[in-house]
């Protein structure tokens, strides 16, 4: 991205994790970007936090159209719920 590039966000997500395969995948496709909101994301607070992905406005039609591709993997499992045994000694 060139220092005058407008830059708007293509998307939020709720991890770091999530953010660098949407940006691994944009540059895999020529589209260079970016992610803010990285330190207040991993906050358990009340307030969600979000990590944002970022990219040159000139590139949103096409980012928007790689996102689309993307598939992340969610799981059903309520782990709060899950019995994982007592701590080892």
């Amino acid at each position: 991205m060139d220092k005058d590039d407008k830059l708007v966000t293509l998307t939020q997500v709720d991890d770091e994790a999530n953010a660098s395969i949407i940006i691994a995948t944009l540059e895999k496709a020529g589209i260079k970007a970016t992610s803010t909101g990285v330190f207040t994301a991993g906050f358990k607070a009340e307030a969600p936090g979000y990590v944002s992905v970022v990219v040159s406005e000139k590139d949103l039609v096409e980012a928007q159209r790689v996102l689309d591709t993307i598939k992340f993997q969610k799981s059903d499992v309520d782990w709060s719920k899950v019995d994982v045994g007592e701590p080892e000694k």
